[in-house]
């Protein structure tokens, strides 16, 4: 059995928080797509901890946690978090398992990352700059290194092989920045690397659903930047979607049975691309400075905006969506209103459906107006305690969704969620 949890929007929608909530529920959690673009920050014992590529149960002693062949891992990056995880003392050799077909991302990756978005100018995509795309880009076209490929003594050959492959695309954009220092760093990582339990992904984690061991994938980035049905080209490069659990930890479609889709009970994304319900007034500021909207990964300003509603039940459609966690509704204690957008006005014509290019049509948001609750909900437990109108506008959000809401997060702390 595999549960998913996954987020619903632009991703930074707190699904660190939530896989952390769970984890004690199962057995195994697992990381099936994306690479350290992802940042899901935790609170342990107090203190703040960004993990980028390391699934979110690290911190649960009996779990256990895999890192599938969907994700693109950076060993350096890895090395990094495994040493901030052992400051808590965590034993990460013990509990940590990385699957043989994961793809590596190679210094040169992020050098190609950096020059792609250099030469797009205004039209840049607002990657992380990580490497990520690169990375996908040589496992779709067939060049990729992969985290089995260590065992095999031609590493370094077929490392050099494709560092040359690397630097003719560089030349052809006229980099030439100095990476022996990344090299020198990768290298180190690559043999601690080694030094961790690499397994035959696929047979480990169907070997242990079939013990009768509960899994819990975890997603990172957000559905809307899904490479297929996101808001390309301003998207991600690996399937965010519950889909992507299959492909990218090996599991059958039949062994997926909830689905927990994640949002804020607002709006954020970082980087470029369409934002229909954005703010870019003094409201989107007090959003940002409430919801401390920067990025965990990159520190950058998130944008902000009131909840699309139409983007939602997209995107709770094509994930098959069970149940909804609400993050952050405490960001909005403060407001004494509320706009939820419920269509888009496209060309004059009002639609509930996602257009094909946001990019390519004129569209507006048209807003539903809620009363706000003007109160501190930061310390409620009991969901019978909630403020009328915020169960009014949650109330309303499930009907629209046609998924319902089953837990709001209200505040960054572990316990600080209720469950409805």
């Amino acid at each position: 059995m595999v549960d998913v949890i996954l987020g619903l929007q632009w991703g930074d929608e707190g699904k660190g928080k939530i896989v952390d909530f769970f984890a004690p529920q199962y057995d195994i959690i697992a990381r099936f797509q994306g690479g350290p673009n992802a940042g899901h920050t935790l609170y342990v014992d107090g203190k703040k901890i960004v993990l980028h590529q390391i699934p979110s149960g690290i911190f649960h002693q009996n779990t256990t946690n895999i890192i599938g062949n969907g994700v693109v891992l950076d060993p350096v990056t890895l090395k990094r978090e495994c040493d901030a995880v052992a400051a808590f003392g965590i034993d990460v050799k013990k509990n940590l398992y990385i699957a043989e077909r994961t793809n590596l991302i190679v210094p040169t990756h992020r050098a190609l990352d950096r020059a792609s978005e250099l030469a797009k100018g205004d039209g840049k995509i607002g990657s992380t700059l990580k490497g990520i795309g690169p990375a996908y880009m040589d496992k779709t076209g067939r060049n990729a290194l992969r985290v089995g490929d260590l065992a095999d003594k031609s590493f370094i050959t077929n490392y050099i092989k494709l560092r040359l492959k690397h630097q003719k695309l560089l030349d052809n954009f006229n980099f030439n920045e100095d990476i022996s220092a990344w090299e020198e760093e990768f290298f180190e990582a690559i043999e601690f690397l080694r030094t961790l339990n690499i397994v035959n992904g696929e047979y480990f984690i169907n070997n242990k659903i079939s013990q009768g061991k509960k899994v819990l994938a975890e997603g990172a980035q957000g559905t809307m930047l899904d490479i297929d049905f996101g808001t390309f080209p301003f998207v991600t490069s690996s399937s965010t979607i519950s889909a992507g659990v299959c492909t990218g930890l090996g599991v059958a479609p039949q062994k997926i049975r909830d689905v927990l889709g994640v949002t804020k009970a607002y709006c954020t994304r970082v980087g470029s691309g369409p934002f229909p319900t954005e703010l870019d007034d003094s409201t989107g500021d007090e959003l940002r400075k409430i919801g401390s909207e920067f990025g965990a990964t990159t520190g950058r300003p998130r944008r902000c905006g009131w909840i699309d509603l139409v983007a939602l039940k997209y995107t709770c459609m094509i994930n098959g969506v069970t149940q909804v966690v609400m993050t952050k509704a405490d960001v909005l204690d403060a407001f004494a209103e509320l706009n939820v957008c419920t269509s888009y006005n496209i060309n004059g014509v009002e639609k509930e459906e996602v257009p094909f290019q946001m990019t390519r049509v004129r569209m507006n948001p048209v807003y539903k107006a809620f009363d706000g609750w003007n109160c501190d909900t930061t310390q409620i437990k009991d969901a019978a305690k909630l403020p009328a109108n915020m169960s009014n506008y949650i109330d309303f959000i499930n009907k629209y969704i046609g998924a319902p809401v089953k837990y709001v997060s209200n505040g960054p702390g572990r316990e600080q969620i209720v469950k409805l």
